[in-house]
């Protein structure tokens, strides 16, 4: 079985080499650029299974990166996990907006940044096989997990990874409601560092999305939200 192949994209030498050494240790192969500039060189040669991605870079940053990624047909299913020293509000929710899968302060744990990379990884893996028979259909709006696609009156509602996720989350319990931390643990995993308000930030631009479909969602006041047709 082939290795899976990251790329890790650093501007800090020594942070960059704690990162290739842990992927490598860990079993993965790995690339590695210096600037968003080679970063989306090195895509263009060789798609990675998945990319760690610093925020700050020189040049063109980490979110423009990300953003170009997830605009681009062939590349907007890689996986992006950022690593940055910056864990403002405003930049976590960027990053969610522009669909980040992952994001990791620094300094970091090597174990955490391993544990996250392979349940992102894991989660992509449990996604590709989806069946036919796990697609949601609510009236006029079809979830599609295993195509991470969603359609309104057969048009394509252009999500990004993690507002994907969070509408596939609430619509496979309908009626049951979900605090917001709840949502970022199923979503993101457990300590994933988002506050209340991005969430509800999320949710926000997910129901604009979804046009006249942005009603199942509904806000359960003092509590979370919920999916209901």
């Amino acid at each position: 079985m082939a290795k899976e192949y990251l790329l890790a994209v650093e501007d800090e030498e020594d942070i960059l080499e704690l990162v290739r050494f842990n992927l490598a240790r860990n079993g993965y192969e790995v690339g590695t650029a210096a600037t968003g500039e080679e970063a989306l060189k090195s895509v263009g040669k060789r798609k990675p299974d998945l990319i760690i991605l610093d925020l700050m870079l020189p040049g063109l940053d980490g979110i423009e990166v990300c953003r170009q990624l997830k605009s681009g047909s062939e590349t907007a299913d890689i996986p992006v996990v950022m690593l940055t020293a910056r864990g403002e509000e405003s930049d976590i929710v960027t990053g969610l907006e522009i669909g980040a899968d992952d994001y990791i302060t620094k300094p970091f744990s090597p174990r955490v940044l391993m544990a996250r990379i392979k349940a992102v990884l894991r989660r992509r893996e449990l996604e590709e096989t989806t069946s036919e028979e796990d697609v949601l259909r609510v009236r006029d709006l079809v979830i599609h997990p295993g195509r991470h696609e969603v359609t309104l009156d057969g048009n394509t509602v252009e999500l990004t990874y993690s507002e994907f996720r969070v509408l596939h989350f609430l619509a496979r319990r309908p009626g049951w409601v979900f605090t917001r931390y709840q949502i970022v643990d199923a979503v993101h995993g457990e300590d994933y560092p988002v506050t209340e308000r991005s969430v509800d930030v999320q949710i926000v631009g997910l129901r604009k999305k979804l046009g006249r479909a942005g009603k199942y969602i509904e806000t359960v006041r003092g509590v979370g939200y919920r999916f209901t047709d």
